[in-house]
């Protein structure tokens, strides 16, 4: 794109979540066009990694002052974002999640001026959590309607923002995205070897184990597949749940066919090993697992919650059932791992699929699109190189 380098500011949750790599891996696609790019979180987003040209780090530092019972890292936010924003001359402030981010930004613009645009993308719990409750209700509301624009992650959520605060603003669909240099299928024969034998079938699960993800549906599932196929699960995250996950675990006398491998960083050549990825989940904006196991070749069985849909394409990149129905599901899963063809051409579906519908250079360009288009600039023609 043939445009004067913006100088943005990105705010994410800086750890472990798909909105916060979907944040950082954007802020790092802007700053190789160019752009110049100024994280302002409370930590460096994880996904950052080594040094970047072009792109900053700024610490949100909370002011400790005794009278204070909480401290007010909201506050402590939106005076540091105004303040970049004024020592850096931000053309833009990126801001994921309307709660509190939104809300910051909403506060920095009143102390900058209304030279700073605010752009605020809808990952999912800020709708489809937070917005239940009516206590949050406007402030969800007034972040979203005083951004210059609002993007969310899938038509599905884009739908629910409108039903659930009544708004009626244009809202841009931006789908998440990965990277194709670093998702890709990897040779995972040897990782294999560690916790599956050739004969066996590899389920993974990959997720904060939190309820809404229903991992005990995982569970339900891996059950009735191994009775009728060699296999192994792979549950790879941390959350809440582990423990009664552990003990159902004991209860179906899964123990020695049931592998925990914890957090993981390099998740390309873990999701590698995998035969089907499981995502029973209640409630998923996006789904951004299932595109990280598309672009390796891996088809996903799952629920029809939310933004899954949009993302895995039934029949052709995976399989969706309804939401608890793990008898059909496990019945995918069983239909997969039975027919070589049938998994082969999903796994070919998968990477076409991951490089043409997501691809990072497509949704990179629509970010930039949006930014040129609230700061009032012409944008030339966007021709992004995809697979």
């Amino acid at each position: 794109m043939n445009q004067q380098p913006l100088k943005i500011g990105i705010t994410c949750y800086p750890s472990l979540g798909g909105s916060g790599v979907v944040a950082t891996e954007l802020g790092k696609l802007l700053a190789e066009q160019g752009h110049q790019v100024h994280f302002i979180a409370h930590s460096i987003p994880f996904r950052l990694g080594t040094f970047h040209k072009n792109i900053f780090y700024h610490e949100v530092e909370v002011n400790d002052y005794y009278v204070f019972r909480y401290p007010p890292y909201d506050l402590s936010l939106a005076t540091k974002m105004a303040q970049v924003a004024k020592m850096q001359q931000l053309d833009v402030l990126h801001v994921h999640y309307a709660v509190p981010h939104a809300v910051c930004a909403f506060l920095a613009k009143q102390m900058v001026g209304d030279q700073l645009k605010v752009v605020t993308t809808l990952h999912g719990t800020d709708i489809t959590v937070l917005a239940q409750d009516e206590s949050l209700k406007d402030l969800i509301r007034l972040a979203i309607n005083e951004s210059d624009a609002v993007t969310a992650v899938s038509q599905d959520l884009i739908r629910e923002t409108r039903e659930l605060l009544d708004i009626s603003r244009d809202i841009d669909l931006t789908y998440n995205f990965v990277d194709p240099r670093v998702y890709y299928p990897r040779d995972s024969r040897s990782l294999r070897k560690d916790y599956a034998d050739p004969n066996e079938k590899i389920m993974m699960h990959i997720s904060n184990f939190r309820p809404v993800k229903r991992v005990g549906d995982v569970l339900e599932i891996f059950a009735r597949v191994q009775e009728q196929v060699p296999a192994k699960l792979l549950l790879v995250g941390e959350g809440p749940e582990l423990p009664k996950i552990q003990c159902r675990i004991n209860e179906l006398g899964l123990g020695s066919k049931v592998h925990f491998l914890g957090k993981q960083d390099e998740i390309a050549h873990v999701i590698s090993m995998a035969d089907v990825l499981l995502l029973p989940s209640e409630k998923e904006s996006f789904g951004l697992v299932a595109l990280e196991a598309m672009a390796c070749g891996v088809p996903t069985v799952g629920s029809t919650a939310g933004g899954i849909p949009e993302l895995v394409t039934h029949g052709e990149t995976g399989f969706l059932a309804p939401i608890g129905d793990t008898h059909s599901m496990a019945q995918h899963v069983l239909d997969i791992c039975k027919d070589e063809a049938l998994s082969e051409r999903l796994r070919k579906a998968c990477l076409q699929r991951s490089k043409t519908m997501f691809c990072n250079e497509l949704i990179r360009g629509k970010y930039e699109e949006i930014y040129y288009r609230v700061l009032g600039r012409e944008v030339s023609e966007l021709k992004p190189v995809c697979g």
